[in-house]
């Protein structure tokens, strides 16, 4: 596979296979005067006065994703971040070949070699690649340091050949090219480079070989061999639902939550949950479970639960070792959202005398971390905690106007609200014991 370099290193190979080939069919002598052949932006090619000379010049005016080869490779990473493969970048390169003359029809003999050169090399072959690129043509020097080693001669090695093909463009499409590039039109053919495959080269992690299909049976040493079953649901652990206590659409700490699914029966099960801000799963032990298609779990709601579990949004799976098995299996991970709680009886609410502004200070728990995005809502208004550097369960929010009187409290952590609705009552009610009087 290419490196970065791939792309200058077409356009260097391209632009050597047409310098070379103008000096071998001696156009400078047939000419008069000398042909420079370049790759720059068309705009930069001086056309009148003394500057103005014969030249040819090929421009890479657009790249884009090879539609047949863009989703050849297997997917990169698994579900962990972990990469698996390094699955080529594929891109084809158009440019653009345009002959410019000091002298009269010089610009035409030009443009008509040029395309009669670009017809009959119409595979770059991998030796016309190495022999342009053996001068180090691309300069590496240019790169940043991490990046100097690659090479450009790589562009010979990628499984794909490269090819060269001539693109009709339309009148209208021809002038929005030019008009985009603010130069003055010359004779110009466009060209399509395909396929240009660039692949990191980075370590990657493979699975093991396969060493049995099943169990093998002690006795007979025979393999289990796949095992098949009628219906749509695997044999396996599965979470289909979390579901909180309440009718709520959250838990708290202490609430028991339900974990619904299929092949949740069987010994040693623990709740595994995970959070953003935890390097580690938190492990909840069950012990054992009868019931294949529920199982309830405890939350813990003591001070070092306050302290370990922060509030927001959270995942959890289902680590069990079921019937007739010696391994513990895992399901698959579902969200969870932990609400805060008010501790509003410790909570305070002062009204300046002078400003008028009110400062609510909320005690709650779980404890939050400084890198959570917090915000207290009273009275339909937001705000956000004076000061959230280090973890805390009492934070100070100002508003600079709230009426006086009972406003409902809720405290949104990562978007998680605390539970100010009841949801058992039909239709829901408010919780009453979410609020704070303001002082007038």
């Amino acid at each position: 596979m290419s490196s970065p370099l791939a792309i200058a290193t077409v356009t260097a190979v391209l632009r050597d296979l047409l310098n070379n080939g103008l000096i071998d069919h001696n156009i400078v002598g047939a000419l008069g005067s000398n042909v420079t052949v370049s790759a720059v932006p068309p705009d930069t090619i001086p056309i009148a006065g003394p500057n103005a000379k014969t030249q040819l010049n090929l421009f890479l005016h657009q790249v884009t994703t090879n539609s047949a080869l863009r989703n050849a490779g297997l997917p990169s990473r698994d579900s962990n971040g972990a990469r698996l493969g390094n699955p080529p970048l594929a891109l084809d390169l158009h440019y653009i070949l345009t002959a410019y003359g000091a002298e009269e029809l010089h610009s035409e003999i030009l443009l008509g070699f040029g395309m009669y050169l670009m017809h009959e090399r119409p595979v770059l072959s991998r030796k016309a690649i190495r022999t342009a690129v053996a001068g180090n043509t691309v300069d590496t020097s240019i790169l940043p340091l991490a990046y100097q080693s690659l090479s450009a001669a790589d562009l010979a090695d990628q499984l794909e050949q490269i090819k060269i093909t001539p693109v009709s463009m339309a009148t209208e499409e021809m002038s929005k090219l030019w008009s985009a590039m603010q130069a003055h039109y010359r004779p110009s053919a466009a060209y399509s480079i395909s396929v240009i495959l660039i692949e990191a080269d980075k370590t990657t992690r493979s699975a093991l070989p396969v060493l049995t299909r099943g169990p093998r049976d002690s006795e007979t040493g025979r393999e289990a061999g796949i095992v098949a079953t009628a219906g749509l649901v695997p044999p396996y652990p599965g979470l289909t639902r979390v579901e909180p206590p309440k009718k709520q659409i959250a838990a708290v700490p202490g609430d028991s939550i339900t974990l619904h699914g299929h092949h949740l029966n069987g010994s040693n099960l623990e709740a595994r949950f995970s959070h953003p801000l935890l390097s580690d799963p938190i492990t909840v032990a069950i012990g054992g479970n009868l019931n294949s298609d529920q199982v309830s779990v405890a939350l813990p709601n003591d001070a070092a639960a306050s302290d370990a579990w922060p509030p927001g949004n959270w995942t959890v799976a289902l680590a069990v070792q079921r019937p007739d098995e010696d391994d513990l299996r895992f399901s698959n991970s579902l969200p969870m959202m932990l609400a805060p709680i008010l501790d509003l009886p410790a909570s305070s609410a002062v009204r300046d005398g002078g400003s008028g502004a009110v400062t609510i200070t909320l005690v709650f728990t779980p404890e939050l971390r400084p890198s959570q995005q917090v915000r207290l809502v009273a009275g339909g208004y937001e705000a956000l905690p004076s000061d959230l550097s280090s973890q805390t369960g009492t934070l100070d929010f100002v508003y600079p106007e709230l009426s006086a009187g009972k406003q409902w409290l809720r405290l949104r952590v990562d978007g998680v609200d605390s539970l100010l609705v009841n949801r058992e009552e039909q239709p829901p009610e408010f919780n009453a014991s979410q609020h704070i009087v303001i002082p007038a």
